[in-house]
């Protein structure tokens, strides 16, 4: 059974919902859980710098006793990483980017058994399909977990400096209950917030 944990993104504006997310992912992984970070939807380049900050705000948020080891992701290596480790952790970005390095491996069957989390795109990736607030429209996901989800739901820091002005989130949520599969549920989750699904 994979356990998957879809975040919202934004858990940097909210340290306590964060603390349960870090926390809920390295769950029954022992004292010394080895994660592996996926930085595949940001610029290559900017890869290490993230890897080192994120980790630093990983061990931040982790519970007393627990002491996680990470490994930065890389497409070359991706399928013996996922083996070595004992979750992995999808971090937001580019929609499109991290669905073309994601989608050349076959999935979920390289990381059955594993835990896997996701935030923002990394989330929208793992879905049958969602609303994108980058693009403001519904696309298609790899169609991993048979959900339809929205990022960043409600927030009005998303889209402070978009030219495009505030999200319309009522419309969105509209949007995507028509989109692909009526019957397939909403995850609209506000920022911070996760949801886990274990298929």
């Amino acid at each position: 059974m994979t356990k998957y944990i879809l975040n919202s993104g934004g858990t940097s504006s909210h340290p306590e919902k964060a603390f349960k997310f870090f926390n809920e992912i390295v769950k029954d992984l022992g004292k010394n859980p080895r994660i592996l970070f996926c930085f595949f939807a940001q610029k290559r380049e900017d890869w290490e710098e993230k890897f080192e900050k994120y980790k630093k705000g990983f061990n931040e948020k982790m519970q007393d006793g627990i002491n996680p080891e990470f490994e930065l992701a890389f497409p070359d290596k991706f399928i013996n990483q996922v083996k070595e480790n004992n979750a992995i952790v999808i971090f937001g970005g580019d929609d499109t980017l991290v669905q073309y390095w994601l989608g050349k491996f076959d999935l979920p069957k390289i990381w059955e058994n594993k835990v896997v989390a996701s935030n923002s795109a990394g989330s929208n990736a793992l879905v049958e399909s969602s609303w994108t607030c980058d693009w403001r429209k519904c696309i298609d996901g790899l169609g991993i977990l048979p959900i339809k989800f929205i990022p960043h739901y409600k927030s009005t820091k998303y889209s402070k400096k978009d030219p495009r002005g505030p999200i319309d989130w009522n419309n969105a949520l509209k949007e995507l209950e028509e989109y692909g599969d009526k019957s397939s549920p909403i995850h609209a989750l506000e920022e911070g917030d996760f949801t886990v699904i274990e298929n």
